[in-house]
């Protein structure tokens, strides 16, 4: 069982899966929307993508604000998680994502990606940031139970 990890943001969904261990995250995709609330293909393409990999679970990025609240756009993503987890059917977990786009943004630059292409992979670099932030936490906890 792999785990799918989501980079929720507001016409973009970065999209990384574990590797079948459950210890590192790669990124797979970019899935762009229409409008904010043009849902219907992207929920159709993580449905596709579970599949595809054998997703056991989705853990999903929660903005926080850098002072620990939430803003608008975690309430998106509650809400946006609350239809993934009725499409899907799986477990959606909210995982701290504070700073992962600023990571992802700072090792392409330092990879020496142009900055009009680095929008191209940003959010799916973020994903498995979130990703791998989560399999590091799940691991550790298992080591020392």
């Amino acid at each position: 069982m792999r785990i799918m990890g989501l980079d929720y943001g507001s016409v973009t969904v970065g999209v990384a899966v574990s590797d079948a261990l459950q210890l590192t995250a790669q990124p797979v995709e970019v899935i762009k929307r229409k409008g904010e609330n043009k849902l219907r293909q992207t929920l159709a393409r993580i449905d596709e993508l579970v599949e595809e990999y054998e997703i056991g679970c989705i853990v999903l990025g929660n903005p926080k604000n850098m002072n620990n609240t939430t803003g608008e756009r975690a309430e998106k993503t509650v809400e946006f998680m609350h239809k993934l987890s009725a499409r899907i059917g799986l477990e959606v977990i909210l995982w701290d994502e504070r700073l992962t786009t600023v990571s992802a943004m700072n090792v392409l630059k330092e990879g020496g990606v142009r900055r009009e292409n680095r929008k191209i992979y940003v959010d799916k670099l973020a994903a498995a940031f979130i990703l791998q932030g989560y399999l590091d936490s799940k691991n550790h906890r298992a080591e020392n139970d």
